[in-house]
């Protein structure tokens, strides 16, 4: 009890959660504390408003625990976040500059340095 776990996410073919799909899509939700040990494996969670049409009791297998580690924080407080929660993304620089020939086509590659990027994250253009 007041420790933290994931949700998981049952990948049901053809049914688009969270607005991505596949491979991308998240596997496991959140980070939701447990509030009470119901049965012998199922745990009562504290859902966040946007899961409230869902039952908050959950069989052990559905979960995962969370260990706190400091590199998942994320600071976001200098971005300016839309309503919607997304954000424009600024080019720095122009890294590197290569051309992939395809049969009969070539096709410029850009390697573009980003602003709210670490400088070990390697982000190909086309």
């Amino acid at each position: 009890m007041g420790k933290h776990v994931l949700l998981k996410i049952s990948p049901t073919r053809g049914v688009i959660r969270f607005g991505i799909r596949r491979k991308l899509s998240p596997r496991f939700i959140g980070l939701f504390e447990i509030l009470e040990w119901v049965e012998d494996m199922a745990y009562r969670l504290a859902l966040s408003s946007s899961l409230e049409g869902t039952h908050n009791i959950f069989h052990v297998s559905q979960l995962r625990r969370y260990i706190k580690d400091e590199i998942h924080v994320l600071d976001y407080s200098e971005l300016e976040l839309q309503p919607d929660l997304s954000y424009t993304e600024q080019p720095m620089a122009i890294t590197d500059r290569s051309v992939k020939i395809l049969k009969n086509r070539a096709i410029l590659l850009v390697l573009v340095s980003w602003k709210r990027h670490s400088p070990g994250e390697v982000i190909w253009e086309r």
